[in-house]
């Protein structure tokens, strides 16, 4: 009996095994934290926010570095520990904003990774975001001017991911599950069922 036991355990672990870390693209608001977190626990595997990997490499939180030492700088920053990040262990990893707008980062993505782009509209990021006061590119009069303009930037290019997911303001656990079924298909996996 214990021996059956075992054996089933090897094969729930080897079914949902991941071959490669699975990187959360997109705009801030879109989820990729929030979604990633979760998605991380349904497939069994760590949560790392590139964001917070950033801040504590820098030892100060990402909007001070901006203010002191500009954008160029925070992206050669967020080069360097995204490429730390995507040669350590297998993860679901919440990438900033702006990573996979850089080639290098977006190149190592496709060796490294399985890309999954979380697209939301403006009015889904512009309700997630106001207010808030971490996110350095919506300081000013205009945050819904700034989102708009990064839609149009940035939407070209993480088209480019592997997998594309709409992230609405349905239930979470439904967008964790879209995302681990366009996984498995991306894959050739089949998931086991959350309840197993």
């Amino acid at each position: 009996m214990r021996a059956d036991s075992e054996n089933r355990h090897k094969e729930e672990a080897k079914a949902i095994s991941m071959p490669r870390t699975v990187v959360m693209v997109g705009l801030m608001g879109a989820g990729k934290s929030t979604i990633g977190r979760r998605l991380a626990t349904r497939l069994r595997v760590p949560f790392v926010d590139a964001d917070a990997e950033i801040e504590a490499a820098a030892g100060c939180t990402i909007a001070s570095f901006f203010a002191r030492y500009g954008e160029t700088a925070f992206r050669d920053g967020e080069r360097r520990v995204m490429a730390r990040l995507l040669t350590g262990p297998i993860c679901v990893l919440a990438a900033g904003g702006g990573a996979f707008m850089d080639p290098q980062t977006r190149s190592l993505v496709k060796d490294r990774a399985v890309s999954v782009w979380l697209k939301a509209d403006l009015d889904v990021l512009a309700s997630r975001t106001a207010g808030r006061t971490h996110r350095p590119l919506l300081h000013g009069d205009d945050p819904q001017g700034v989102l708009t303009r990064l839609i149009d930037e940035r939407y070209p290019v993480y088209s480019m991911a592997d997998i594309t997911v709409e992230s609405t303001d349905g239930p979470r656990e439904a967008m964790v599950e879209y995302v681990v079924v366009a996984l498995g298909r991306h894959l050739g996996i089949v998931f086991p069922d959350p309840e197993s």
